[in-house]
């Protein structure tokens, strides 16, 4: 665990090499989709390494459906088979806002590498839309680090502001209607949703989410 002051980022696993540039992947992966892996490996094309990483707390919403250790399960279980599994690592932070998960990432990490958050458009938007306390105050977050948006329902448009800081990431995969919501809304109604999640979790999510 790497602590700094009152935050830690606790790492369950790491890749071996020491990245220069660091693409973070944070959710509340209830459960951890396709879609999400699918961000990561595409992400690979522009850094070292993905970090996933499952805050301890959310600033927008509340743990419900699988606890926080059983998404750690699920998290290590989906990209243990994944080919690119040598260049994923796994962490939980204390916080859930992007800039306080990079400050617990420089701590863990150093302060040199490049920081990249992965995201799609419709997190994005609400990333750059927050109340972050004062005018000039996400432009001073965004120099810590930058944005790698994958199209949602359409491509991401950036304030200009910030447009030098966030960069178009092209997934492959159509993965636009995927979401762990949507899983677990077919989870409740009995609609089909095992295509949805890597296959190597479905027994888990079976049992996690009954």
């Amino acid at each position: 665990m790497y602590y700094n002051g009152s935050v830690a980022l606790h790492i369950f696993r790491r890749a071996p090499a020491a990245p220069r540039s660091l693409g973070i992947l944070p959710a509340a992966f209830n459960p951890p989709t396709r879609a999400h892996l699918a961000l990561a490996r595409a992400a690979l094309r522009t850094v070292d390494e993905v970090l996933f990483v499952l805050p301890r707390q959310f600033p927008h919403k509340a743990y419900e459906g699988a606890t926080f250790d059983e998404r750690v399960q699920m998290l290590l279980a989906a990209t243990r088979a994944d080919q690119c599994f040598p260049r994923f690592s796994i962490a939980a932070s204390d916080r859930g806002l992007f800039v306080e998960i990079a400050e617990e990432c420089r701590e863990a990490y150093g302060e040199t590498v490049r920081l990249m958050f992965i995201c799609g458009r419709d997190a994005a938007e609400r990333i750059v839309g927050w109340n972050y306390g004062g005018p000039d105050a996400l432009y001073r977050m965004i120099t810590q680090f930058e944005l790698l948006v994958a199209p949602r329902a359409g491509q991401y448009k950036p304030p200009a502001e910030i447009r030098d800081r966030v960069c178009i990431l092209e997934v492959d995969d159509d993965i636009g209607f995927i979401s762990a919501s949507g899983v677990r809304d077919r989870l409740r109604t009995g609609a089909p949703w095992e295509q949805f999640v890597p296959p190597e979790i479905v027994p888990l999510v079976r049992t996690i989410y009954g």
